[in-house]
C-alpha cells in the first residue's frame, strides 16, 4: 500500500491539536512551540502534495478508498484536483502565520482579578480547524465532505465566543456579550445551512444511490443516472445554500462582520482565509460537478446576487468606523467576485476566482494581521482614535499600505491578477453583468485609501505617539505575506498551471466552452 499522504496532511494537525491541548497549563511557551511546530510539519507535507501532484494526468490523484459505514455506502474517499491543491496549500501556508501573529492572544488577562484564558486551547482549536478544512478539500464522498463541512464549527464557534479581541470602546463586559452574540449568530446561521445541506445529501443518495462523487459523476456523464429535472434543482438549491452562507453570498452574508469584528485578528484571517474558501471551494466541486443543468439554470439569479454582493460590501465598507468590519465587508464584496468568476461559466472567469481565492487569503491575511498588531499597540478599532501613525511607526504603516492595496486590486499585486480575469471571463459571457461589477474596483479604491489616510496620515495623535513599530515576530509573520503578494502579482503562472486543467474539466461538466469573439468577416 502506498503511504497515505493526503490523510496524513489531514491527520498531523488533528494530532497537533491534541498534543497542544494535552500540554500541562503552566507551560503556555510550549503549547505554543509545539502548536507552530506541527503547523510547519503540516505545511511541510501540503508542499509534497503539491510537488507530487501532476496537473496533466488524472483529475483526481493521490486517492485513498476504504469502506467506512457500509450498511449506508459511505467510504473513506480521498482525492485531490488542481483546485483543491491550490487551496490545502494556501490553507497550510497561512496557519504558521495566525499562531505566530496570535502568539499573545490568548495569554492571562489582568481585568480587577487575576483571571486565566487556555492558551492551550487556542492554538489547539486552531490546528483542529486546519485539519477540517484540510480534509474537506480532500474528499470525494459527500457525506465525509459534509461531517467535516459540519464539524468545524465547533472549533470555530469557540475560538469567536472564548477567545475574542480585548479592544472594545465600551469595556470587557460588553466586549463579552458582542463575543457570544457573534459566535452564536456564526454557529446558527451555518448550522441552518448544514441542515438544509443534510437534506439534500440523503436526498442525492436515494437517487444516485451512493454518496461518491467520482461515481455519481461518471454515472452521470455516461447516462446511467438521470435526474428529474426539479428533483436536480432542489437538490441544487440545498447545497448551494450551505456553500452560499459559508461563502458568503448576499444576502446570507450578516454572520461576518460580527464575527470577524468580535475575533483577534488571527481568527478573523482563520474565518475569511481559510474557513469561508470551503464554501466557493464546494461550489466547484459539488455544485457544478452533481448538478450541471441546475446551475446553469441558477446562474442568472446567482450573478446578480454575486454582483450585489460586490457593490453591497463595498458601499458598507466605505461607511465603517471600524478597522476590522470594514476588512469584513471588503471580504464579502471580494467573494462576491469569486462567485462571480465561478457562475460565469468562462475558463478565464473559474481560473480567475481559483486564483482569486488564493490571491484573496493572502491579501487579507496581510492587511487583517497588520490591522491587528495596530489595534492591540493602541487598544481600539475605531478609526477615528489612529492618525498620524506612519510618523512613528513607519514599517507598519508601509506594511499596512501594500495590504491595503492588494486588497483594491493594485497592477503589480496577487489579486489584481485574479479581479481582471473574473472581469474578463464574466464580461464574454454577461457584459452587463461584468460593467456593473466593475463599480467594486472603484469603490475599494475608496475604502481602502481613506482607511489609510485616517489612520496613518495627518498630524500624530497623542495616544499613537509612542506607538512601537514592528517587533520582529511581527515582521516574521507580515514580509513573507508581503513577498507573496509581489510575487504572485508578477508571476501567477505557478499557481494558474496548477488549477487550469481541473476549471477545464468544470467547465465540460457542464458542458460550457468559452464564447468566441465576434469578428466582422472582411469584406
Amino acid at each position: 500500500m502506498s503511504f497515505p499522504l493526503l490523510t496524513a496532511t489531514a491527520a498531523l494537525p488533528a494530532i497537533g491539536a491534541i498534543a497542544t491541548a494535552a500540554v500541562p497549563a503552566a507551560r503556555r511557551n510550549a503549547a505554543k512551540s509545539l502548536a507552530l511546530l506541527f503547523s510547519l510539519a503540516t505545511l511541510a507535507l501540503a508542499i509534497v502534495v503539491l510537488v507530487r501532484f501532476d496537473p496533466d494526468g488524472d483529475r483526481y490523484q493521490l486517492t485513498e478508498s476504504h469502506s467506512w459505514i457500509k450498511d449506508f455506502g459511505v467510504r473513506y474517499e480521498l482525492g485531490v484536483d488542481g483546485i483543491a491543491v491550490a487551496l490545502i496549500a494556501l490553507t497550510a501556508l497561512l496557519i504558521p502565520f495566525i499562531i505566530l501573529a496570535g502568539w499573545h492572544d490568548a495569554d492571562p488577562l489582568e481585568t480587577g482579578s487575576r483571571r486565566w484564558r487556555p492558551t492551550q486551547g487556542f492554538f489547539a482549536l486552531i490546528l483542529a480547524v486546519e485539519a477540517m478544512v484540510i480534509i474537506s478539500f480532500e474528499a470525494t464522498d459527500v457525506f465525509l465532505f459534509y461531517i467535516f463541512f459540519e464539524a468545524m464549527l465547533i472549533p470555530m464557534y469557540f475560538l469567536i465566543g472564548g477567545f475574542g479581541d480585548r479592544a472594545h470602546e465600551h469595556g470587557e463586559q460588553a466586549a463579552s456579550t458582542q463575543r457570544t452574540y457573534a459566535a452564536v449568530k456564526f454557529l446558527l446561521y451555518n448550522l441552518v445551512g448544514g441542515l438544509i445541506m443534510l437534506a439534500a445529501v440523503i436526498g442525492l443518495y436515494v437517487v444516485a444511490g451512493s454518496f461518491s462523487l467520482t461515481e455519481i459523476a461518471a454515472a452521470r456523464a455516461d447516462g446511467s443516472l438521470d435526474m428529474a429535472t426539479n428533483t436536480e434543482r432542489w437538490l441544487f438549491l440545498g447545497f448551494f445554500f450551505a456553500f452560499a452562507v459559508k461563502a458568503p453570498l448576499w444576502p446570507l452574508h450578516t454572520w461576518l462582520p460580527n464575527a470577524m469584528g468580535e475575533s483577534t485578528a488571527p481568527v478573523a484571517v482563520l474565518i475569511t482565509a481559510v474557513v469561508d474558501k470551503v464554501g466557493t471551494f464546494a461550489m466547484l466541486r459539488f455544485c457544478l460537478q452533481l448538478f450541471p443543468e441546475a446551475s446553469k439554470w441558477a446562474t442568472p439569479v446567482i450573478l446578480v446576487l454575486a454582483v450585489v454582493s460586490i457593490v453591497y460590501g463595498a458601499l458598507l465598507a466605505v461607511g465603517q468606523r471600524d478597522i476590522k468590519r470594514l476588512v469584513a465587508y471588503a471580504s464579502i464584496s471580494h467573494f462576491g467576485f469569486i462567485i462571480l468568476g465561478i457562475f460565469a461559466m468562462t475558463s478565464q472567469g473559474q481560473s480567475g476566482a481559483t486564483l482569486y481565492m488564493v490571491n484573496h487569503g493572502i491579501s487579507t491575511a496581510a492587511l487583517m494581521l497588520v490591522a491587528g498588531f495596530l489595534i492591540s499597540r493602541r487598544g481600539s478599532r475605531l478609526i477615528a482614535d489612529y492618525g498620524g501613525v506612519q510618523k512613528v511607526a513607519p514599517v507598519l504603516a508601509g506594511t499596512f499600505l501594500i495590504g491595503g492595496l492588494a486588497t483594491l486590486s493594485l497592477p503589480g499585486l496577487a489579486p489584481f491578477v485574479s479581479e481582471f480575469l473574473v472581469l474578463v471571463g464574466t464580461f464574454s459571457r454577461y457584459p452587463v453583468i461584468g460593467v456593473i461589477a466593475t463599480s467594486g474596483i472603484v469603490l475599494a479604491a475608496l475604502y481602502t485609501l481613506v482607511l489609510y489616510q485616517r489612520t496613518m496620515t495627518g498630524p500624530v495623535k497623542p495616544e499613537v505617539s509612542a506607538m512601537p513599530d514592528l517587533r520582529a515576530r511581527e515582521l516574521l509573520v507580515v514580509a513573507p505575506l508581503i513577498a507573496l503578494l509581489i510575487i504572485l502579482g508578477v508571476y501567477p503562472k505557478p499557481v494558474t498551471d496548477i488549477v487550469d486543467p481541473a476549471v477545464k474539466q468544470t467547465l465540460s461538466d457542464v458542458q460550457k466552452k468559452d464564447p468566441q469573439p465576434e469578428v466582422e468577416a472582411a469584406k
